[in-house]
């Protein structure tokens, strides 16, 4: 299960190391701005976790300023605790988790609305300071979690530690005696609230291709007399989604074929033309299935992955201001990949494939229901 986590931290030179943690140093001499009232609230709520909360040391980086928020992430934080403790309480009348607010429906700008997300987390606090210091222990896979997270932050591979903190309340939040099942409830829950409906762009579509619905496309025989726009593929069989992501989180899933695939994220600024490799050099971060049985990360150089990896069903979730695409196995239910990168453009979903007979299908979102049973049921 922890799989899902090891992705977090990869191998780096001590020299880089090092430099990181000068970055650090560095940002924290130049925090010379007194704290607003919101990163202040942030603050004193990671305080207030950590005094209850068991091998939750990593929150001391944020009232130590070594990783202070922006008002905004701030904001952004306190609206969605606000909503998710408010719906807890309709725990006790109905069964399951009632459906929480699209992210996207925050206005970070309404300071009623911030007051009042405010007061419904300070009600939280209030219980969680009845509690004895040190009281709630989350459980080895959390535990884990948190030092892949706090490691990621520190290589610099994700910009802050509110994932860290999102899960340690989450974890508070729930109380589940079965601690073990808590992070992966914890990712479902971050993919499956922000699953979206893609669409494919058709002035994207190389020539090749067939696109029936705008969801499904297959490799034809037949090359079409299209407009040769500048924004579309004509060497790889590829198409992009009509929408491209500048923040937020987002989930989409896919259904591929067996013999080749081509599943990711294109930058805006990234060129289409020609047979260039789609790598993370020239703008792409994908993963590749090659003649059925080759599964890669399209790194540079390319990551080989394990042929137990391959899906015939695959989530991707991003995350644009953690820096973070993640692929999935929907059906077996495990991490596949994970990039971590600093966006700063546009990002466009990619899809790809050379398949005659199986068609890609970009999966449209169920409608929402109760996304997180009370016992052991991960998957609503």
């Amino acid at each position: 299960m922890m799989q899902c986590f090891h992705f977090m931290v990869e191998p780096v030179k001590n020299v880089t190391a090092k430099i990181k943690q000068e970055v650090h140093k560095k940002n924290k001499r130049e925090k010379t701005e007194p704290l607003d009232e919101d990163q202040l609230f942030i603050v004193e709520l990671a305080k207030d976790i950590n005094r209850v909360c068991q091998k939750s040391e990593v929150l001391e980086h944020i009232w130590n300023l070594d990783d202070t928020w922006s008002t905004l992430l701030c904001r952004f934080t306190i609206l969605e605790w606000g909503n998710i403790l408010e719906q807890k309480k309709k725990l006790m009348q109905t069964d399951g988790w009632p459906e929480m607010d699209e992210n996207s429906e925050f206005d970070l700008y309404d300071e009623d609305h911030v007051q009042q997300a405010k007061a419904v987390i300070l009600n939280w606090v209030k219980d969680l300071k009845a509690q004895p210091e040190q009281s709630v222990w989350p459980g080895e896979p959390v535990t884990k979690a948190l030092e892949d997270l706090k490691s990621a932050w520190r290589w610099g591979r994700v910009p802050s530690l509110v994932s860290a903190m999102e899960l340690l309340m989450w974890t508070l939040v729930l109380q589940s005696p079965e601690k073990d099942n808590l992070p992966q409830q914890w990712l479902l829950w971050k993919q499956k609230t922000q699953k979206i409906d893609i669409t494919l762009d058709l002035d994207t579509a190389n020539p090749d291709l067939l696109i029936t619905g705008d969801k499904r496309m297959r490799c034809g025989f037949d090359r079409k007399d299209v407009p040769n726009y500048h924004q579309r593929f004509d060497g790889w069989w590829c198409a992009v989604g009509v929408q491209g992501f500048g923040s937020g989180r987002h989930y989409w899933e896919v259904e591929v074929g067996e013999r080749d695939w081509r599943l990711g994220v294109a930058k805006e600024s990234a060129l289409r033309k020609g047979f260039k490799s789609l790598n993370t050099d020239t703008g792409y971060l994908t993963l590749r299935l090659e003649r059925g049985t080759e599964l890669k990360a399209l790194t540079v150089p390319f990551t080989a992955l394990p042929p137990g990896l391959i899906s015939r069903k695959v989530g991707i979730y991003l995350d644009y201001d953690q820096g973070q695409l993640s692929f999935y196995d929907v059906d077996k239910r495990f991490h596949i990949y994970t990039y971590n990168e600093r966006f700063t453009e546009k990002l466009y979903p990619l899809f790809g494939t050379v398949e005659i007979l199986k068609d890609l299908v970009i999966r449209a979102p169920v409608a929402k229901t109760q996304y997180l049973c009370p016992g052991t049921c991960l998957w609503a």
